[in-house]
């Protein structure tokens, strides 16, 4: 596979894997499942693995550092702080003081089992600090090798500019599929105007793009019961959304998993950024299906019935409504 440059020099395969599907978010994981899932991500040549402090409450960056601890080598991890609580039982706040910052990622280096760390987010803002603050604790992090590049996960476009004038941003993360398409507004202007990469988090729609989803397949611990485009009304509409991928799927030969990849790469030459997504699963095989995306070419007639899908989504892409109201979706964001 052809690496994938993100920002500041951060070297990576086009193709992320995301921890967090790997973690009892989804309902119950067995971790030896887990830690195989990783394994045959990394023999197939995804060498970009993400997680975070807050994913099961840090057993996930204990599961990734069974991973390094048998081959570190060739391997970036990115993970997150900022966050308290977990997506399955909900989140209670969020930290960016620079004392946080450095415990956080003195407890992160520990649970990873390494010195050091590739790619260091902010996962969500903490309004109570200036972000120029929390950027240049997390800077000194680097300058003491503890961290090689940061970044940043659902900032605002001003944000991400006040934070890259501190230190160089290597990466953005955030929401960023066919179904989630705010980002494109004024972050990924930004990004691209700064030389940013962009990191696409839940890029095939939390599963529901796969054509998989309904309202009765999330068993009752299901994080996406949390967030409303998954309530069964709004389910119900959004299957609009996936009939527009199988549609080009079933054209191509591919699956919607495929399209919905191949759609990021695509829309990211398009708007002239680097994009690395980061899909997570507990199956092996869709790992290898995942990959499939990057051989996959979407024609002009296939890209518009895709762009249009956008169109007919229904619910907000949060399960926090105080994230909500304070402008970071839709229109608002900027």
């Amino acid at each position: 596979m052809t690496a994938v440059q993100l920002g500041d020099g951060l070297t990576v395969s086009p193709l992320g894997f995301g921890g967090m599907a790997l973690t009892p978010v989804y309902g119950g994981i067995d971790p030896e499942e887990g830690l195989q899932t990783l394994r045959h991500a990394v023999d197939a040549g995804i060498t970009f693995i993400d997680t975070a402090d807050v994913y099961g409450a840090g057993s996930n960056e204990e599961l990734v550092g069974r991973l390094l601890k048998e081959r570190r080598d060739g391997i970036q991890v990115a993970t997150k702080f900022g966050i308290e609580g977990n997506p399955a039982d909900g989140y209670t706040g969020v930290r960016g003081d620079a004392p946080y910052v450095r415990q956080a990622a003195e407890a992160s280096l520990r649970r990873l089992d390494t010195d050091v760390i590739d790619l260091y987010y902010l996962h969500r803002r903490d309004l109570r600090v200036p972000i120029v603050e929390t950027v240049e604790a997390m800077a000194e992090l680097v300058r003491e090798g503890k961290v090689r590049h940061l970044g940043l996960s659902e900032v605002t476009a001003e944000e991400l500019r006040q934070a890259n004038a501190v230190h160089p941003i290597a990466a953005v993360q955030s929401e960023w599929s066919i179904w989630s398409r705010d980002v494109e507004l004024n972050v990924v202007p930004a990004a691209k105007e700064l030389g940013v990469g962009f990191v696409p988090y839940s890029p095939l729609g939390r599963g529901f793009l796969t054509g998989t989803v309904s309202a009765g397949d999330l068993g009752e611990n299901d994080f996406r019961h949390k967030i409303p485009r998954f309530g069964d009304e709004a389910l119900d509409a959004n299957q609009a959304v996936v009939a527009a991928v199988r549609e080009v799927a079933s054209g191509l030969d591919a699956t919607p998993a495929q399209v919905a990849l191949a759609w990021l790469f695509t829309q990211g030459q398009r708007l002239g950024i680097s994009v690395v997504p980061i899909p997570g699963t507990r199956k092996t095989h869709r790992i290898d299906e995942n990959l499939g995306a990057l051989s996959l070419q979407l024609g002009t007639a296939q890209l518009e019935v895709l762009d249009q899908a956008a169109n007919a989504v229904v619910g907000s892409r949060s399960a926090d409504p105080n994230w909500v109201s304070q402008g970071r979706e839709a229109n608002n964001v900027g």
